[in-house]
């Protein structure tokens, strides 16, 4: 059997880059394709620790932007001045109101989720819970999200896609669902890139 694939060049990629985990390239490869992050916006990104999805937005929103993260993990300091981030729950509709008050937002021009279920192993237990992830980070674009906003979630096989795709078709002029190469190769997850809200 081979190596753990954890050390496979992604990794090494993103220890020499300085980033926390290989997921930056993976919203760095979204971020080429669907040409999602600009100068100045503000973004905010639910499951971010250890924290790289925020290095990577970080550099690209500059010094005018803002990216908040919230996980249910302590997030170590990034040391970046335009990121924020917060210990909770991303079903904790109260987190979201100190958030904006705390930061005298409006709303979000980007959410990016890369919220994961514990998995189990069992493919329709892991794909409920992803899909129940998946229509929080809805409700809360829904809610938070700027029209002509987009969204990015991460999502595990294992129940009706057809059904989500629905209801963001309903929310977004456009819904893709993209595999980016950073993924490993033995991982089943894909993203769901969500465009122009309506």
């Amino acid at each position: 059997m081979p190596k753990y694939e954890a050390q496979d060049r992604y990794f090494k990629k993103a220890r020499d880059a300085g980033y926390r985990a290989r997921s930056a390239f993976k919203l760095q490869a979204i971020d080429e394709k669907y040409d999602l992050l600009r100068s100045g916006m503000q973004v905010l990104d639910l499951g971010a620790a250890p924290g790289s999805f925020l290095q990577y937005i970080s550099k690209k929103i500059g010094e005018k932007g803002l990216a908040i993260g919230i996980d249910l993990q302590k997030i170590r300091d990034l040391s970046l001045r335009n990121v924020k981030t917060y210990e909770g729950d991303v079903f904790d509709d109260e987190l979201y109101k100190k958030i904006v008050q705390e930061n005298g937002l409006n709303k979000f021009d980007l959410i990016t989720s890369d919220l994961a279920p514990n998995t189990t192993g069992i493919s329709f237990m892991d794909g409920g819970a992803s899909l129940n992830l998946s229509h929080k980070v809805l409700e809360v674009a829904k809610k938070l999200l700027k029209k002509g906003g987009g969204v990015v979630i991460k999502i595990l096989p294992g129940f009706n896609e057809g059904d989500l795709f629905g209801e963001l078709r309903k929310n977004f002029v456009q819904v893709k669902k993209y595999r980016p190469q950073a993924i490993r190769k033995s991982s089943r997850e894909s993203y769901i890139i969500c465009l122009n809200k309506r």
